[in-house]
Order: C-alpha cells, then sequence, then structure tokens
C-alpha cells in the first residue's frame, strides 16, 4: 500500500563503507572494504560514500582512503569522500573524486569533540573547501551532526539547526543531511526541525535525513520526513555505525529495513533487497559477528540459514 503524502521513489544515501565501518576496532582488511562497495553497486545503490580522507589519528579505521579509492573509482555509480579540511580535498581529486562532503556540528560541545574547534572556526575551515570543489565542478553535500540531541547540551533547539544549515547552504553546500548523531529524535522534532528549514528558505528537496536507532525510532523519523517531502535517506548496510567522537551513538539505520518499509509502501528505490542481505551476510562474516538489522536477521531465518560466522569464505 501507499499513503498519499510519501514521494513516489526515494534515494538512498549508503554510508556503511565510511559511516558503517569506521567505528570498528579491528581494521578491515582494504580488499574487503573495496569489496563491499562493489557488492553495494551491483544491488543497485547508486550513490555509495566510500571513505574519508580524514588523518589516520583521528580514525585510524580510514587510514587506508587513498588506497581504496582507486580500486573502486570506476564503478557506476555516485561516490561521494568525506573531505575534513584543505588537504583532504586535495588527496581526493587527485585521486579523482566526483563529489566530497563536509562535516559540521550544530552544537559547540560536539565542535569542539569532533574538531577541536568552535562551529564558527569550523565553518571559516570549510569555507575554502567548499569553493574549492564548486570550482573544481565537484558537489559538496554538507553533514550536520546533532541537530535533535546533544550528550553534554541536550535538547537542540531547531532554530539552531536552522541557523548553521543555512551558513552551510551559504557556503556552497548543494545538499544538506540532517544528523540524528546520538539517536534521540522523535518524529515531532523532525517534524519541528523541518519546519524551521523550510522557514529559513531551506527546502526538502535539498535535505537529506541521517538517522541513528538508538531508542528504536530511526523508521519512525525516517518515515515522518518522506511524508514532510524529504526525498534521500542516509542508511548503513546490516545496520552498523557509530561515532568515534560520540559514544552513545549506536548503529545507523540499516538500508536493509529502510526498504523493507519502503517496498511496502510502494515506494521505488532501485535496490535489491535480496542482494543487499546476502551482502550483509557476507560482510558480518568478515566481521565475526551477525548482521545488526532486524530485516538481515528475519530473513536469514526465514530462509533456514545459519548466521554467518567470521569463517565463512568470501
Amino acid at each position: 500500500m501507499t499513503l498519499g503524502t510519501l514521494p513516489r521513489r526515494v534515494r538512498v544515501h549508503e554510508v556503511g563503507p565510511r559511516d558503517g565501518l569506521q567505528n570498528e576496532s579491528a581494521v578491515v582488511p582494504v580488499e574487503v572494504k573495496a569489496e563491499l562497495v562493489r557488492r553495494l553497486v551491483a544491488a543497485g545503490l547508486d550513490t555509495v560514500e566510500v571513505t574519508s580522507f580524514v588523518h589516520p589519528r583521528w580514525v585510524p579505521q580510514l587510514a587506508d582512503a587513498g588506497e581504496l579509492f582507486p580500486l573502486v573509482s570506476d564503478l557506476p555509480a555516485r561516490l561521494p569522500v568525506l573531505v575534513p579540511n584543505e588537504r583532504g580535498l586535495d588527496r581526493a581529486l587527485e585521486l579523482g573524486a566526483r563529489e566530497v562532503a563536509v562535516f559540521a556540528s550544530v552544537t559547540e560541545s560536539f565542535a569542539r569533540a569532533n574538531l577541536n574547534r568552535t562551529v564558527e572556526e569550523s565553518l571559516a575551515m570549510f569555507a575554502p573547501v567548499v569553493a574549492r570543489a564548486n570550482a573544481a565542478g565537484v558537489p559538496v553535500r554538507g553533514y550536520l551532526s546533532m541537530c535533535f540531541g546533544d550528550p553534554w547540551e541536550g535538547a537542540v533547539p531547531p532554530a539552531r539547526v536552522a541557523e548553521v544549515a543555512g551558513k552551510l547552504a551559504e557556503l556552497g553546500c548543494g545538499e544538506l543531511s540532517l544528523g540524528d548523531t546520538i539517536g534521540v529524535a522523535t518524529p515531532g522534532q523532525v517534524v519541528d526541525v523541518l519546519g524551521a528549514l523550510d522557514a529559513a528558505g531551506l527546502a526538502a528537496d535539498r535535505l537529506a535525513v541521517h538517522f541513528h536507532d538508538t531508542y528504536g525510532q530511526a523508521l519512525a523519523n525516517t518515515l515522518t520526513a518522506l511524508q514532510h517531502g524529504v526525498t534521500t535517506v542516509d542508511a548503513s548496510a546490516g545496520g552498523l555505525g557509530g561515532c568515534p567522537f560520540a559514544g552513545s551513538a549506536t548503529g545507523n539505520l540499516a538500508t536493509e529495513d529502510l526498504l523493507w518499509m519502503l517496498d511496502g509502501l510502494g515506494v521505488e528505490t532501485g535496490v535489491d533487497l535480496d542482494a543487499l542481505v546476502a551482502t550483509s551476510r557476507w560482510l558480518a562474516g568478515r566481521l565475526g559477528r551477525p548482521s545488526p538489522s532486524r530485516t538481515v536477521t528475519a530473513l536469514t531465518a526465514s530462509a533456514g540459514e545459519e548466521p554467518p560466522d567470521s569463517h565463512e569464505e568470501t
């Protein structure tokens, strides 16, 4: 069935290879990461965020960005990468990246924890990054973290989200992704934040939503956002993820859980759910533990298969 207020089609922005794996304690081999990206694209995902050109000291799991990106750069999909500063942009452009993203905080506490800067200082750091990328014809996505709640500051006023989002838009970010970094949002808050952004002149057609499932609200929040005009949803294959700078952040919305809901609502995505489930089972085997995705777990059980273990063959 469909709900009249839903979009006909949703674009899934797959963040598993970057946001999903960045918090893994054991380093995942670059060959496994490359194979993951290939499988995700083969499953029909047309946007797969590959990695981040961040200093290895901050996120050791992504230290292989320069080695990984050339292994997948010829795939027929959008392959954005995160760039924290001009040096990261230089590295990305040298390797032929065609889309990049910057990562800003709405709150001062998380800006300090994540970037060791105030919000204004971080925006000033991003300004030349965004300008240079746009000048090179490379679109820039702007991530906004802590849009609904902050572990140090508590609830975040929607007006504050709109303020920082507006500044990123002024810098030249074409798409803005609203992050519920610690997973505390509820549907009413989603409505309030989207309303504040709309009142500030930031229409839903340039927004994406990025929900974590800490309190089991990610799907409800996503559905609410879709009913209010958003058509791009960030998700992570298998429900992997977390944030190394926010200890209360748990897994991202699982791409398979999102697809199960959207398929049931008649909303198109172009993604093969069975192929994606197979990919998450394969990755679970590489990581040595079952996928957190409820849909992966349910479809695995209904097929009479055993959960993967670390000895499953590639």
